[in-house]
């Protein structure tokens, strides 16, 4: 089934903070007229869950084409009915215990007949509606690249005048039926429309004053306590927005919205677990500096006091020490001292090189990742060396002969530190070396002012942080 987005209307919700009971007993029956020989066998029902569907019952056709789909509970949301060949669907409201429907392959939603459900009958006179006006608009957006400016012009015309009979047919049918769950996913789907501020004459002022009050509203249809949204893409979708595009990246904006979703997420255990989990593994890898800022906001704020009961104590207990290892590495604070031998067994400190810029090396011999980025990182150490850069490579294996090769026969031209067995260091606690290389910049006072830079970007940040520094100085 084919989904068009179109322009939709605001407006106000009185959100239900109770949690969603299941549907008990359901009965579901679905019979698909002209079914071809080689799918007429099983279907299967499937639920959204965030952004993706997964597979919650599977079921043996009957003669005539007859499925049925029996249990005794299930949550409310958008479910879908999967035809074996994977490709042929359609989608359904679930928020009553019968429902009984019939279509035909080959046109799954245009044949569809509702017999019995209240929300599906509702459900898929819109979807009638949208059909046909989407139809209508593809054809005209073809017009859209034609030369000629009238007929273009008339297309776009036409185009507003559908998407008006869309606002309009959605607002009505909302207005009509309150009480049905598929008008509370509509609203839930909205986009607000903010004023112009036409008034304002500054353009960059009006931005600003229409992004605030689009922000501000954004998320003012969305039932964050109502789990049957959860099992719809639109919740997800939503906040994800929020999220990533209406808060500006930077760590401190993100936590502060990560805990304004949380918050309106705390009155459904299974939204709350859905968005904390959401936001946290979406930063737990993040390849952009600075961003693990996040995840140690979500560990130390939800995981490691007391609000996650989905995982097991050993897996939170695990994670959490992880979290305790991170908080000190996060950009702006000093990185921890370093005391290790090199490979004559000569004694360095890390808090005693006395340069400008320090880059600390985390590597092992025999990853191949390092093995790709430690010649990139010679390169660079020659370029920047009489610029004041030292690179502080601490070879994290345990034993340490490999290690000592391939300094020797890569001439790596650093201070080369790594474990003496006789003096085993604690770098291991320090610092998060779950996975090699791993990069850090230091500025001379050894606080850390970039990670998870490769050899190639540590030049350019360099040549800025310089630039910035002698204009400080000016």
């Amino acid at each position: 089934m084919r989904r068009y987005y179109f322009t939709l209307l605001i407006l106000a919700a009185a959100f239900n903070l109770k949690a969603q009971e299941p549907i008990r007993n359901y009965s579901y029956t679905f019979k698909i007229a002209n079914l071809p020989d080689s799918i007429d066998s099983i279907a299967f029902m499937a639920n959204y869950y965030g952004n993706k569907q997964y597979y919650f019952d599977t079921a043996a056709f009957e003669p005539g084409g007859i499925i049925r789909f029996k249990g005794d509970s299930l949550m409310g949301g958008i479910y879908s009915i999967i035809l074996q060949d994977k490709k042929s669907y359609f989608e359904f409201v679930v928020n009553e215990p019968k429902i009984e429907m019939e279509t035909v392959a080959g046109n799954l939603v245009k044949g569809m007949k509702v017999k019995t459900s209240v929300e599906n009958k509702n459900f898929y006179e819109y979807l009638t509606f949208i059909e046909t006006k989407s139809s209508k608009a593809e054809g005209l957006k073809k017009k859209l690249e034609s030369e000629n400016e009238k007929e273009k012009e008339a297309a776009k015309e036409e185009l507003q005048t559908i998407d008006t009979e869309v606002i309009g047919y959605k607002k009505e049918f909302i207005l009509n039926h309150p009480d049905l769950f598929i008008s509370k996913v509509f609203k839930a789907s909205e986009e607000p429309e903010v004023a112009d501020y036409k008034e304002i004459e500054n353009e960059e002022e009006r931005n600003k004053k229409r992004y605030l009050e689009f922000k501000k509203v954004y998320l003012e249809n969305v039932d964050f306590g109502d789990e049957r949204l959860l099992r719809t893409p639109v919740l997800h979708n939503k906040f994800i927005y929020y999220l990533t595009k209406l808060t500006p990246q930077n760590p401190d904006s993100i936590n502060a919205t990560a805990d304004l979703l949380a918050e309106m997420a705390r009155p459904s255990k299974e939204v709350f677990k859905y968005v904390v989990h959401t936001i946290t593994t979406k930063y737990e890898d993040s390849q952009i500096m600075g961003m693990d800022a996040v995840l140690v906001h979500m560990g130390q704020t939800y995981y490691c006091s007391g609000q996650v009961w989905w995982l097991s104590e050993k897996k939170k207990k695990e994670f959490c020490e992880r979290i305790e290892k991170m908080a000190p590495l996060l950009l702006g604070n000093k990185a921890p001292n370093l005391i290790l031998q090199d490979t004559a067994s000569k004694w360095y400190q890390l808090y005693k090189i006395n340069s400008p810029y320090t880059v600390l090396y985390f590597w092992d011999s025999g990853c191949g990742h390092c093995k790709k980025v430690t010649p990139k990182l010679k390169e660079f150490y020659d370029e920047y060396k009489t610029k004041g850069v030292e690179v502080f490579a601490v070879g994290t294996e345990f034993e340490t002969e490999e290690w000592k090769a391939y300094i020797k026969k890569n001439q790596l031209p650093w201070i080369n530190v790594s474990d003496n067995p006789e003096y085993p260091s604690n770098f291991r606690d320090s610092y998060d070396i779950f996975s090699t290389p791993k990069v850090y910049l230091l500025d001379a006072d050894k606080k850390i002012i970039a990670a998870k830079l490769m050899p190639e970007q540590l030049g350019e940040f360099i040549d800025h942080q310089m630039e910035e520094d002698s204009k400080k100085t000016k």
